[in-house]
């Protein structure tokens, strides 16, 4: 029996407007984020979930949280949903970890799998590993049922690759904004996408990447 998942990345951040790599660091929500949670719950409100799961950084409970509120579910944080570990670029722009790190900057935009980023961070292999095992995790334990899933922006990422499916080193074709709504469905047999970056409900959302 299939488990089908909403997955929604969390609001914005002012890291997110400045274009800086959040990674594991905890940046909360700014306004717009907060406005951002408020309307996806309003979306949800109605609808019927078994579980409400989320990364256990602080931008993704407390989106997780405003939705909870409005279908009277508990949030369950998991570190296994956090955002990949961008090592020595954490707390950079993209700009800026192009200009200190430019061969690792180079292999990281070109999407080697297998390159571990500079300063403690995951390789792409490793980061979509973690989120295959965590997803496939999560259906398993919720046979038959719809869950929801309070994510980031690079855990969506791989998501969809899983769910469509599409290599890991291809370069991204589709978006991944703040606060929209993602479908996808996974059982034994496999992944399918149901549905992708839904924001009819928001009046704006800045995309993954941009």
């Amino acid at each position: 029996m299939a488990c089908t998942l909403c997955l929604i990345r969390h609001g914005e951040t002012s890291w997110n407007v400045e274009r800086r790599l959040q990674g594991h660091l905890d940046v909360p929500l700014n306004e717009a984020g907060r406005r951002q949670a408020c309307l996806s719950a309003a979306a949800l409100a109605g609808q019927s979930f078994s579980a409400l799961y989320c990364s256990d950084l602080g931008r993704a409970h407390e989106t997780a949280r405003w939705i909870a509120e409005a279908l009277g579910l508990d949030p369950v944080p998991l570190e296994s949903l956090r955002e990949r570990h961008y090592g020595a670029f954490q707390g950079l722009t993209y700009d800026e970890a192009r200009t200190r790190f430019p061969e690792d900057y180079a292999r990281f935009a070109a999407r080697e799998i297998t390159t571990a980023l500079p300063g403690g961070g995951e390789s792409l292999a490793a980061f979509a590993t973690r989120i295959r095992r965590a997803l496939e995790a999560l259906t398993q334990r919720h046979h038959g049922e719809r869950i929801l899933v309070v994510t980031h922006g690079g855990v969506l990422d791989i998501a969809h690759r899983m769910a469509r499916p599409m290599h890991l080193d291809a370069p991204r074709d589709f978006e991944i904004p703040n606060a929209a709504l993602n479908w996808i469905r996974g059982s034994g047999s496999g992944w399918q996408l149901l549905g992708w970056a839904d924001r009819t409900h928001l009046a704006a959302a800045l995309d993954e990447l941009r």
